[in-house]
């Protein structure tokens, strides 16, 4: 008999090289006709047994054999028992070497493992993994889409309201972002200003001169998120942002030499649609990019502050220059404002920029971006009810309207305050999102879904313009709660691949549905008083809440019965294979 530290004079056999290799192999049967003792009743706790595993190495893995050592004391691998020190050997196994008499350990056949598919939040279950859910075995599961990024720092958290602006390119993208904004909303006021003057005040002219704008979104609107995720996001904005500053400059240029007719409004407005169709996704895509999973949500809450921030300023500034000037030059500043986001752009270091590798063309990949996102239930309960709260709830430019005008008697002014205060919640409600750290929740949807329908329906109750007036502070805080929101679950929960066109999708939905749901809003207010226009909204919101919230908690429910049942699984064939052996 050899000793365990001597090589033995035979040819290695299997076992050695299986030892020497790190691997664990199943220990050679006895010779026929060699007696072997009776089986011990327990075998030691400490010791280690052989496992055999039906799972499939993952590609890349070390492990490319069926069998694999579940070596004892070894992080990531679980140990089960090892056989009893075997006597002295009465034959020859079957490669030559000694045989052990001894008893032979049971395979376990129980260790099959579930492999998680993308974006499935159910754990790895198995023999290997512990009841708990708690992976021991095999290769790591891939990483869950909303876990950071390995290389994020680790103080990425920190900073407070403010600190995706630690990030060089976020700044100046951000910086861009003020001054491109505060041009938009100075060209709404304006071209809205000068389709009322060429129309001679026609509300028709005005109606289709907003609808060809967001028509492209309607047609086109999934496209945009193909183009996104097949080119480079920053070279694609460069190019969005050259052609609606060119669409400003040419309708600056024909107001002020006095050309301007209402068809070249039209035509201008459904360009400046085509162009946003591609920069929405490409935009909202691209931020994760500059700050991480990380900082994710407190970039995307500093955008629709300084979005909301140039709501506020924008008009204003529109209004005196249009006293002073002239609706032209304020399209000439529009188009000047481009180049801040320009600037911006150029000026980023792309060494620092965290670019999702381009999506090969291919075909049918619209219909893919469609087919993944029906796979996600939690991707489809965001998409249920934001287009529910866009369609029918935050129709504010219409309703508020409305409201100041036939029930509170109010003029223009006094309706541009009623805006103001709703901006004014809205922007406060983006600064409070940017403080949060964590990755916002289907839960924190809903809730804020029931808080925001039911602000805005009492709104439409207040006895007193004032009132009414302080209720569309809170209101507006709600409503940018869950925007930034669900804007930011939809990104964190998917695929690199995939973000530009489930992010086309959420903005069509987002912004698509607001004119589908506006007409019949506006039926309502004129049949059933102008005060019904925010209660119902207001009532449609709450149910679409409780809906799916009833949806997400019925899904969690299956979600934990078939957990339970994994583990049953799992313990009933433990208890077969103790059985068995």
């Amino acid at each position: 008999m050899t000793s365990a530290n001597e090589t033995p004079d035979e040819p290695e056999g299997a076992a050695a090289r299986g030892a020497r290799g790190r691997r664990l192999v199943h220990p050679p049967r006895a010779a026929a006709g060699t007696a072997a003792p009776a089986a011990p009743a327990t075998a030691p706790a400490n010791t280690a047994t052989s496992v055999r595993s039906r799972r499939r190495p993952a590609p890349g893995h070390p492990g490319t054999r069926a069998t694999f050592t579940a070596a004892p004391k070894t992080p990531g691998f679980t140990a089960a028992p090892e056989p009893a020190p075997a006597p002295e050997s009465t034959g020859a196994g079957r490669s030559g070497e000694a045989a052990p008499v001894g008893p032979v350990p049971q395979i376990d056949r129980s260790a099959q493992f579930e492999q998680r598919a993308p974006g499935d939040e159910s754990a790895v279950t198995g023999a290997a993994a512990k009841e708990d859910g708690t992976f021991h075995d095999g290769p790591p599961p891939a990483p869950k889409a909303d876990e950071p990024a390995a290389d994020e720092p680790e103080d990425a958290t920190r900073g407070g309201m403010f600190r995706s602006l630690r990030n060089r390119n976020y700044r100046l993208y951000a910086a861009g972002q003020v001054v491109s904004n505060t041009g938009t909303w100075m060209q709404r006021v304006a071209q809205d200003w000068l389709v009322l003057e060429l129309a001679q005040g026609s509300g028709t002219a005005l109606g289709i001169t907003t609808g060809l704008q967001f028509l492209p979104m309607l047609l086109f609107g999934l496209w945009g998120g193909v183009i996104a995720d097949r080119y480079p996001k920053r070279r694609v904005l460069v190019i969005t942002q050259i052609s609606m500053g060119v669409l400003a400059l040419i309708l600056g240029l024909l107001a002020i030499s006095g050309q301007a007719q209402v068809w070249h409004v039209y035509v201008l407005a459904f360009g400046l649609g085509v162009a946003t169709v591609v920069d929405n996704p490409t935009r909202q895509t691209f931020v994760v990019e500059m700050v991480g999973k990380r900082d994710l949500p407190n970039a995307i809450a500093l955008n629709s502050a300084t979005f909301n921030g140039a709501r506020l300023l924008g008009p204003a500034i529109a209004g005196v220059l249009i006293a002073l000037i002239g609706t032209g030059p304020v399209f000439l500043v529009n188009a000047a404002s481009f180049g801040a986001v320009l600037f911006g752009l150029s000026a980023m270091r792309a060494d620092e920029l965290r670019e999702s590798p381009p999506v090969k063309r291919a075909k049918g990949q619209l219909r893919e971006g469609l087919r993944y996102v029906r796979g996600r239930r939690d991707l489809m309960l965001v998409l249920i009810l934001i287009g529910f709260l866009a369609m029918f709830g935050m129709n504010f430019n219409m309703t508020v309207a409305l409201v100041a005008k036939e029930v509170f008697h109010t003029d223009a002014s006094a309706f541009g305050l009623a805006s103001s205060m709703l901006a004014l919640g809205a922007l406060s409600g983006a600064l409070l999102a940017a403080r949060r750290v964590a990755r916002p929740r289907l839960r924190l949807l809903v809730v804020m879904g029931l808080v925001f329908g039911t602000l805005e329906a009492v709104t439409g109750l207040m006895p007193t313009y004032w009132l009414f007036l302080a209720l569309l502070v809170p209101t507006g805080i709600a409503m940018m709660t869950i925007t930034t929101a669900a804007n930011a679950t939809m990104q964190l929960g998917v695929s690199p691949e995939m973000r530009g066109r489930v992010m086309a999708l959420y903005m069509l939905v987002f912004l698509g549905t607001n004119p589908v749901g506006a007409p019949a809003i506006g039926w309502l207010a004129e049949h059933f008083g102008a005060r019904m226009s925010l209660v119902l909204g207001g009532l449609v919101s709450v149910l679409a809440a409780l809906a799916v919230g009833a949806l997400a908690a019925r899904g969690e429910g299956l979600a934990g019965l078939r957990r339970i049942r994994r583990v049953r699984r799992v313990r009933s064939g433990r208890r077969m294979t103790g059985a068995a052996g």
